[in-house]
């Protein structure tokens, strides 16, 4: 098993996908540490849940047009060179967060922090996917997000630790450490994706267009986002929450940890079953479990409850996050993979602009309980659009 994990791939891809794995954990790792400080990080400068949303959705606003903005890039450059860019570049703003007390120099930072993001996002995708035999991206993509939320376990731990003992900033200088560790162990496993589209794309509004001509590629991009519009929940709202209510911002971590657990355990099982049995179920399965979660969450105000009942809804994420991307590549054809990759990862920025405008507007006018009925409403509309997926089984193609 682990010969065939880590010999050289057929599709121009060097590296494999034992080490590809690899390379998830440790940049995962330093993607937990920031995911955990993030809204304390950015409500230091902001100090209100609302601004903080809107903010946020503004940064989700310019990742929107940095995905459509690398269309030619990812189909004419090297996307192995072009990650350990993105991750240089994200180690440098992380250094330059942890010292900058200024609001306006925080702003610029994030917005470079979101484009080197959507970057190192779509260059890390498109070489998981040339380095998938066909019938085992499913399976490979589960591998991948295994590592990663193994990171997601013990980053919020270690992170939620630290933030009582020395601080935001701190943790900042350390998440750069781990993700330009992450950079030299890429460049020191000879992993590189040299491989081009013969066509480039240049037109931002012809790509935008031509994308959403295709019903399958429109309920693709949906459900593709409608993961993320459940991490803003996660990610935003609850740790402010968790704050707010008195609570120590250790508990932050503790509540992002016990989240990841059944992500680790789950997600590479579920991703082998879509890949042999199909999507639609895993989707509609996976966002109706999510949704009855988030509804039971109104109906309680004990937070340690709220806590328990949404780590149980990461049962229904465990089925989705690994498999939305998955049925995605499974509906194109190669020379299409370069060019609507990038568009299609507008999803998670559209999704994630759109929850956090909306909870950040509930939180203008009524008690924080009725976010939950947003996001389990939201989560049961992504239900019925999956109900119109066309099931595609990766064990039955050559």
């Amino acid at each position: 098993m682990g010969h065939h994990l880590i010999r050289k791939e057929a599709t121009g891809v060097s590296g494999g996908m034992a080490k590809i794995s690899i390379i998830s954990l440790i940049i995962s790792l330093s993607a937990a540490f920031v995911s955990t400080i993030w809204a304390l990080y950015v409500d230091s400068f902001v100090g209100d849940v609302s601004k903080v949303g809107y903010l946020t959705a503004f940064l989700a606003f310019v990742s929107f047009f940095s995905y459509f903005y690398f269309v030619p890039l990812m189909q004419k450059a090297d996307k192995g060179k072009l990650f350990i860019f993105s991750l240089v570049l994200l180690g440098a703003v992380y250094l330059l967060f942890s010292y900058i007390k200024s609001f306006y120099l925080f702003l610029i930072l994030a917005v470079i922090f979101t484009i080197a993001l959507a970057l190192r996002v779509m260059t890390f995708g498109i070489i998981v996917k040339d380095a998938s035999k066909k019938g085992e991206l499913s399976k490979n993509e589960g591998l991948k997000y295994t590592f990663a939320n193994i990171a997601f376990v013990i980053g919020p731990l270690i992170a939620g630790y630290l933030l009582n003992v020395i601080g935001i900033n701190y943790l900042f200088v350390i998440s750069a450490v781990v993700i330009l560790i992450g950079a030299l162990f890429f460049w020191g496993f000879g992993i590189h994706d040299g491989k081009k589209s013969r066509h480039v794309n240049k037109s931002m509004i012809k790509n935008f267009f031509s994308f959403f001509k295709s019903r399958e590629r429109i309920i693709s991009y949906i459900l593709g986002g409608g993961v993320y519009f459940w991490w803003g929940l996660i990610y935003l709202f609850i740790p402010l929450y968790i704050v707010r209510e008195g609570l120590s911002k250790s508990y932050v971590g503790y509540f992002l940890f016990a989240v990841a657990v059944p992500l680790i355990f789950l997600e590479y099982w579920f991703a082998k079953i879509a890949g042999r049995r199909g999507f639609k179920k895993m989707f509609v399965f996976g966002y109706s479990i999510a949704g009855t979660f988030a509804i039971a969450c109104f109906f309680v105000s004990n937070i340690y409850v709220m806590i328990g009942l949404l780590t149980l809804a990461s049962l229904g994420l465990a089925m989705l996050e690994p498999t939305v991307e998955s049925y995605f590549f499974d509906i194109l054809n190669e020379d299409e993979e370069y060019r609507y990759y990038g568009p299609f990862n507008t999803s998670v920025d559209l999704n994630a602009f759109v929850g956090r405008v909306l909870g950040s507007t509930i939180l203008l006018f009524l008690p924080f309980k009725f976010i939950f009925l947003l996001f389990g409403g939201a989560m049961f509309i992504f239900a019925l659009i999956a109900l119109n997926v066309r099931d595609v089984v990766e064990s039955t193609k050559k």
